[in-house]
Order: structure tokens, then sequence, then C-alpha cells
């Protein structure tokens, strides 16, 4: 595999170890990078902002589909391996930085694509902030542990249906592209991974009143996933509801008290929580 050894080559060039608490995972597949810019379908007028390029192996194939590729890098020892490496592209701008706290709109300037093999630790975190700062951001296609991508993409009723789920799937189409294994990185991880598109909605796919209660409402049917829902809402401390404001609810949208939180989708739980959240008598 060529860019396995030109991998190995860069890092004892420039004597870097892999530092394993930033999670860099190196992919050293051409064929896996092909995959991911044609997910991304990119065109030579759009911006791609990849986070976390490594050495670059990636951000040389997005530089020849896009019109502007801006990587932002948080480990400086980095930097001068991806000056190098993409001395050759004029439309790469690497910026060194944290991708929790870089304005991604100010460096972009109009709209634009994220495109990342994404730190396994940090995947959480930066998802959230791409999804809920209401940036400038199109569509999102990273490289995440495999399971993480299924609990993003499942419905109701499958063993990998939570949070995350709802997360995800109230701002965007979530799609798994394919799967990836793990020999195809220096160094392997020990889990599978799994490249997914997130294609933001213009608005949020259903209409809350509150939606820091409607996720706490989530959040709490899914504590304890084995719990009739009526349970596990009246017994939550963070939305404090007593069982009978509860039940009422659950009776007004027409959900069967008895039911598991994992059942419901996205729509009922949105009716459900808008119920709750005037049944607290937060709203007349």
């Amino acid at each position: 595999m060529e860019i396995a050894k030109q991998t190995r080559e860069i890092l004892r060039k420039h004597d870097l170890r892999l530092k394993k608490g930033l999670g860099q995972n190196f992919l050293v597949d051409t064929s896996v990078l092909d995959q991911i810019v044609e997910a991304a379908d990119l065109s030579e007028d759009e911006t791609v902002v990849e986070i976390g390029p490594g050495i670059g192996a990636l951000t040389e194939k997005l530089a020849q589909s896009a019109g502007k590729v801006i990587a932002v890098e948080l480990d400086q020892r980095l930097i001068p391996v991806l000056e190098e490496n993409l001395s050759a592209y004029n439309n790469v701008e690497i910026v060194e930085g944290d991708a929790l706290e870089v304005d991604f709109d100010q460096l972009a300037g109009g709209d634009y694509k994220v495109v990342a093999n994404l730190p396994y630790y940090i995947t959480t975190p930066i998802l959230r902030r791409l999804l809920e700062e209401d940036f400038s951001v199109t569509e999102i296609f990273v490289m995440v542990q495999k399971e993480v991508a299924e609990r993003m993409a499942a419905e109701p009723g499958d063993k990998s249906y939570g949070v995350l789920s709802f997360g995800v799937q109230y701002y965007t189409e979530a799609e798994i592209e394919f799967i990836v294994p793990s020999s195809v990185f220096i160094p392997q991880p020990k889990v599978q991974s799994a490249v997914i598109g997130l294609r933001l909605l213009e608005q949020p796919r259903v209409e809350v009143i509150d939606e820091e209660f409607f996720f706490k409402v989530i959040r709490a049917s899914f504590q304890q996933r084995r719990k009739m829902i009526r349970n596990s809402l009246s017994k939550a401390a963070n939305i404090n509801l007593s069982k009978e404001v509860v039940e009422q609810a659950l009776e007004e949208v027409g959900i069967d008290s008895r039911v598991r939180g994992e059942k419901l989708n996205l729509e009922e739980f949105a009716k459900l929580s808008n119920q709750l959240y005037r049944g607290s008598k937060k709203v007349d």
C-alpha cells in the first residue's frame, strides 16, 4: 500500500510520534479517500472545511475536487508537515486551531461542507457544535466509529436508537455511506469505522416550543431504557414533573403510558414534550 509507506516515511522524516490523546489514526488507503470525496460530491465552486487533516492525505484529495479547502489542525507539530505536503495547492488554507473553538463561518466566508476523519474521542462534541450553533454548513461527511454512525442513523426499536439519534435526526438527514475496516489506518484502531453523511435541513424536522426542554425529555426517557415512559419521566430530576402531569400529557397526545421511550419517534417526542411543557405551566 503505497500511501502507507509514504505516511511512515513522513512520520520518520519529521520525527513525529502520534499522540493517542488526540486520537490520531491516519487513513492510508487511496480507495477509501476517494470514496469519501465521492460521497461529499464536491464541485469547483464549493468550500470545504476539514477538521483534523493530520498530514494531509485527505486534504490533497479534497483540494483536487473543491474550490477551496480550509484545514483546521489542533496539533501544531503537524502544521509545517501540512504546509510542505500541500505546497502544490494554492486553494488550501491551513489553520492551527481547536475545532471546538474556531469560527468556521468566519474562515469560510459563506456556505460550506465539512469533511473529516474525526478523532473518535471528540466526535460528539464537534457534531453537537456544528449542528446546534447555526453555522453555514450545508452537509457533513465524517469518519466515526461504526457503532456511533449506527446510533446516528438508527430508527425506533433499534438497539442503537437513543439520544444521539434524536440529536442528529432533529437537524439532519443521516445516512451511512460505507463501512471502513481498521486495517486502513496507521495505527490501527481497535474498532471498525464508518463514513456518515449528514445533510442539514432548512428547518429542524419537528416544531417544538422549547428545544432545551425537548432534549431533556428525550434524555430522561432513555436514562433507564427498560422503564415505561411514564415512570422514566415522572422520576426524572431534570424535568421535575409529577406523575399526574406526565400521565395526562401522554393521554392527551395519544401515547400509551406503558410504552418505552425507545419505541417513540421524533414526531411523538415533539408532541409529548410540547404538552409536558404546557403542563409544567412554563407557558400560558
